[in-house]
């Protein structure tokens, strides 16, 4: 494309020779391969072509591919548009994108095409205008505008001729400016993720130096970083506290809020004896800092050992199961809404004696997974994986479970988190 519209010069002279030319976009090609910040040199760029072509003024359009509007980048001229939003068919601009052809409008007061409103929002008066599209890699992303030749001229051929070799170089060098941004944010990303998923580690109980414990938990992440966490702790008086949350959204954002919560519940529970209170302590305080939108779904519980008995609250979760030692399974509702929602919420309290039996806390992504023929696994689905693995220890059971809900031909949609709490020691 660069080629071709260099060539283009030499068939046409007019006002400038052809070094003049040549010269001009050596120099503005120069500015573009000797920087990534394309901003600055697209800026440059426009303010010395806008002279060169003695035109009033300039600007360079970009198209947003996801709302199909066009946005000034950059502009030069008297009047300050940028920001400037079209849709990607209103105006000139538009039908350059459009078509991906150049447009040299010499009257655009009498082209129904003319968007007025921009002369009358910025109080330019626009009397022609040249317009030619940013191409690359036979994407159209844009478009380099002229308005207004001086002293009452009229742009010509040499001009579009001109404009369209500068386009080529404009456009090769903010796509190379976006490769380099995109490289540059997955690494970033890649940072992240790392760093998250260090701080959902750090948030998961070690209990390798502890024996028969009552309870065992399992994650499985969907990605490289879990929604999901879960803790649980012996206090020095004996009560054994214990959670399972789903924090809304991924990344950094939801890793931040989960270490919060965490720490939150994990300090707390050591002086807070009634689940209820410790969960309307701690929505109170992410309601406060929390961001719009995001949320957690929280069990929380605590075990006592002297008589195997199990309080907690349910903050929008999914209904815990419990498995009662005659086999049959009874789901427990949620009670309250997610956490970091409403401040001041209410959580009541369910109170489970064991005799026996065992109580799981799950994610949605385990009775959300799919299984080889894409059917869920459901909560009927998770009662018979329960059933079929009663005989062997907590432990094993969850990894038996989770083996058979992750099937290495299906993919994994959501964080697998589940725990298992049976009958306490005396």
């Amino acid at each position: 494309m660069v080629k071709r519209n260099v060539y283009n010069l030499f068939e046409k002279r007019e006002s400038h020779s052809l070094e003049e030319q040549l010269a001009l976009l050596a120099e503005i090609s120069q500015g573009f391969s000797s920087t990534l910040d394309i901003s600055q040199t697209l800026n440059n760029a426009i303010e010395q072509f806008m002279e060169y072509m003695n035109a009033e003024a300039a600007s360079i359009f970009l198209l947003e591919t996801d709302s199909q509007e066009l946005v000034c980048a950059e502009c030069a001229g008297p009047v300050d548009i940028t920001g400037l939003r079209l849709s990607a068919t209103q105006g000139i601009v538009g039908k350059t994108v459009t078509t991906r052809s150049s447009q040299m409008i010499r009257d655009v007061q009498s082209d129904p095409d003319f968007a007025k409103k921009v002369d009358i929002g910025s109080g330019f008066r626009t009397r022609s205008i040249l317009c030619v599209p940013l191409i690359v890699n036979n994407e159209c992303i844009g478009a380099l505008e002229l308005l207004n030749k001086k002293n009452d001229g009229l742009f010509g051929d040499q001009d579009t001729h001109l404009s369209m070799a500068l386009a080529s170089y404009a456009a090769l060098a903010i796509n190379n400016a976006r490769m380099a941004d995109a490289l540059v944010e997955q690494e970033r990303m890649r940072k992240e993720l790392e760093l998250a998923r260090e701080i959902q580690l750090d948030l998961l109980p070690d209990i390798s130096d502890v024996t028969n414990f009552p309870v065992n938990g399992m994650n499985v992440p969907a990605l490289e970083v879990s929604g999901d966490f879960y803790d649980f702790f012996k206090r020095d008086d004996g009560l054994i506290y214990f959670n399972l949350a789903d924090v809304s959204g991924k990344g950094m954002n939801a890793a931040m809020l989960m270490a919060k919560a965490s720490s939150l519940l994990h300090h707390l529970a050591k002086s807070i004896d009634d689940p209820g209170e410790l969960l309307s302590r701690v929505n109170d305080e992410i309601c406060e800092t929390v961001s719009h939108g995001m949320f957690i779904t929280i069990v929380s519980g605590f075990i006592d050992t002297n008589t195997c008995t199990i309080k907690f609250a349910n903050a929008g979760h999914q209904p815990p199961l419990f498995h009662h030692c005659a086999g049959e399974f009874e789901e427990i509702e949620a009670g309250a809404p997610p956490i970091g929602i409403l401040p001041g919420t209410e959580f009541p309290v369910s109170t489970i004696k064991l005799d026996g039996g065992s109580v799981y806390i799950f994610t949605d992504g385990v009775t959300e997974s799919l299984d080889a023929e894409q059917k869920l696994l459901d909560v009927g689905g998770l009662i018979k994986l329960i059933e079929d693995n009663s005989e062997v220890t907590a432990s094993k059971r969850l990894e038996d479970i989770v083996a058979k809900i992750r099937h290495p031909n299906v993919h994994q949609h959501d964080d697998i988190t589940l725990m298992v709490i049976e009958c306490c020691l005396k």
